[in-house]
């Protein structure tokens, strides 16, 4: 008999870390459900197609809710990984930093849907599924949920630093479940995404280079493997250093 192909669920799948992931999967052998507000792109080359995207809105609750049932109707009663890797981070009319000061109550409620909200609802509606696999699940989050950073707003960072909690509460409901929870903390990856000023940073960090999506796609794999079967409740920092 051939081994049941394994699935991952993955938010935040149309750039970056996100896409690097779907590569990394898929030539793994895995099934990949992949998540975002856009609709499946005809000319995207990876991925699973059309029938397996679903076209989501993290920032209402209400679709989030929605879509969990028409994911769990896409599985086999198993799933073998989620990762939440959706965040935004929002910038003023200049491209600046938001502050606490400057950031207004709607984005932080914006903010704190997508990147916090999100991963515990999608976490929770697919807890049969996780548990009937004993899957593993992986938090993205970054290097600005534990210090401030020059570019990241402050609701990005609050809302990170409250994913990485979040990781260390689920870790332990979902542990007796043979669950795996454990959370990564991206630091300058070379993603469409980068604030100008970043080549000044990295001249400051100690491998004095950007970080690949590859290199972050590598360590999520690890996280959902056997290799990683007794890991859980940790977060991995992924910044050359930078937090040294």
């Amino acid at each position: 008999m051939s081994e049941r192909q394994k699935t991952l669920l993955l938010t935040g799948a149309s750039r970056g870390i996100g896409h690097a992931t779907v590569r990394r999967f898929n030539r793994e052998g895995w099934r990949v459900i992949t998540c975002s507000r856009q609709p499946f792109p005809e000319e995207c080359p990876w991925g699973g197609g059309e029938e397996n995207h679903v076209q989501i809105d993290l920032a209402n609750p209400s679709d989030v809710i929605e879509k969990v049932e028409q994911i769990r109707g896409r599985l086999d009663g198993r799933l073998d990984a989620l990762v939440n890797n959706a965040g935004i981070s929002p910038k003023g009319p200049e491209g600046e930093r938001l502050n606490t000061l400057t950031t207004d109550l709607r984005t932080w409620g914006h903010v704190f849907h997508v990147n916090f909200f999100s991963s515990v609802v999608l976490a929770r509606g697919m807890m049969e599924e996780l548990a009937a696999a004993k899957g593993a699940v992986v938090n993205v989050t970054s290097i600005a949920g534990n210090e401030v950073h020059p570019f990241a707003g402050a609701a990005y960072a609050t809302s990170k630093a409250a994913l990485k909690a979040l990781t260390r509460e689920m870790a332990h409901d979902f542990g007796p479940m043979g669950v795996r929870v454990n959370a990564i903390a991206p630091g300058e990856i070379e993603t469409a995404i980068l604030s100008p000023g970043t080549d000044k940073l990295v001249e400051q960090l100690p491998l004095r280079r950007l970080g690949q999506p590859e290199e972050v796609a590598a360590t999520i794999y690890f996280l959902c493997s056997p290799e990683s079967s007794y890991i859980s409740g940790t977060e991995i920092e992924i910044n050359g250093g930078q937090h040294v």
